[in-house]
């Protein structure tokens, strides 16, 4: 009997690789779509999240997974978001500088405009006042940007340390900050039926939202944060229509996670889902390297099925590590953790450090151990 199960269990693992491989050129085809500039950083400006989600979509469509409500994929809901839409410019002691590339305005900055005679408060802190307001200037070591649902009073720029003057005494800034109230989105969300049994269910997760653009040029393309993510579920959705899986299996692409995981509480609040009747829910991010592993948040929750991924692993030689870690609140998995689902969410770990920067490209994006992920995955899906 114990033969038996493992030349059943290698059958099926085998069957399945040729898919994985052939899937990579799909992969990229997606996420070359989701990291072009027509999308703009699949945010706020310009219609991204939107050409985004009707992108993503009409990919579902095409695969075949059904639509999980009776009025269509589609759930939607809204929230508040600051942008700066317009003109943003820097100049320090009148050299200018590239926006994304030297600086960034911080997610909850103000308009400003005008020059500004920067006062210095500690080595990293420049401020100034004008009549458009109050102008707070940082150095920084790396530029990292987010996502803020309101404006405040000050006017605050980052600036890389290395693009800065010794010692800026000058400022010239062109900066418009807009408040989109009730900015209207929506989560996608689809299912392959079951052969045995619909009544409880797989879920798979990704948020395909990044963190949009700053004026009108500069955007953030977020090919591992997180177009890597969504390539990997339509992926997983291609393979469940060919092999039918043994549970209905449900596939959410989320909105508003950058902006404060709002998709997936939106989902979990209306309880889309009843969480009782998820047997496990996978939540993928950041699915692009892993030349050191994964990292699975969770996994020190559920050690059963912790420990289970990592017989896998070691049977099949997948990656060189699965690390865990216990709850965090730093993806869409969180609301399902506090509503009792159990779930891991999955990260690559290692090769490129582009993250939340303007170099988060699909060029460069290895997809090192991207098949290897996608066999880990539904080999620990079909033990349930």
């Amino acid at each position: 009997m114990m033969l038996l199960r493992f030349f059943s269990f290698t059958f099926c693992w085998l069957f399945s690789f040729p898919l994985a491989a052939q899937d990579l050129v799909y992969t990229r085809t997606v996420l070359k779509q989701l990291c072009s500039p027509a999308f703009f950083g699949r945010g706020y400006l310009k219609g991204g999240l939107e050409k985004s989600a009707d992108y993503i979509t009409g990919e579902v469509k095409k695969i075949g997974a059904q639509q999980l409500f009776t009025t269509g994929y589609h759930q939607w809901f809204d929230f508040n978001v600051n942008t700066f839409p317009d003109k943003v410019s820097l100049k320090i002691n009148n050299k200018a500088l590239k926006p994304g590339l030297d600086f960034i305005p911080d997610p909850e900055s103000r308009s400003l405009n005008g020059k500004f005679t920067l006062e210095q408060k500690d080595s990293v802190t420049f401020v100034g006042v004008n009549e458009s307001g109050k102008l707070v200037l940082s150095l920084k070591n790396k530029l990292t940007y987010s996502v803020a649902s309101n404006s405040i009073t000050l006017g605050m720029l980052d600036v890389l340390k290395s693009s800065c003057p010794v010692k800026p005494k000058t400022a010239e800034v062109q900066l418009q900050s807009k408040v989109l109230t009730k900015f209207i989105c929506k989560n996608i969300c689809a299912f392959v039926p079951g052969t045995v049994n619909n009544d409880t269910c797989i879920v798979f997760t990704a948020h395909y939202d990044h963190l949009g653009g700053i004026g009108k040029k500069t955007y953030f393309p977020g090919a591992n944060d997180n177009a890597s993510g969504v390539s990997m579920l339509l992926n997983l959705m291609k393979h469940y229509i060919t092999y039918p899986p043994k549970y209905k299996t449900v596939f959410v692409f989320f909105a508003g996670e950058e902006a404060g995981l709002l998709g997936s509480k939106y989902f979990v609040d209306n309880k889309t889902l009843d969480p009782k009747k998820i047997k496990f829910l996978l939540n993928m991010d950041l699915m692009g390297t892993g030349e050191e592993g994964i990292m699975v948040v969770n996994g020190a929750i559920h050690e059963n099925q912790f420990s289970r991924l990592q017989t896998i692993n070691a049977q099949q030689h997948y990656l060189v590590e699965i690390k865990k870690r216990g709850k965090a609140k730093n993806s869409d998995h969180y609301w399902f953790t506090e509503a009792g689902v159990p779930c891991f969410f999955m990260y690559t770990m290692g090769g490129i450090k582009a993250y939340h920067d303007v170099y988060d490209i699909e060029k460069t994006l290895p997809l090192t151990e991207y098949q290897d992920v996608f066999k880990l995955i539904t080999d620990f899906v079909r033990g349930f």
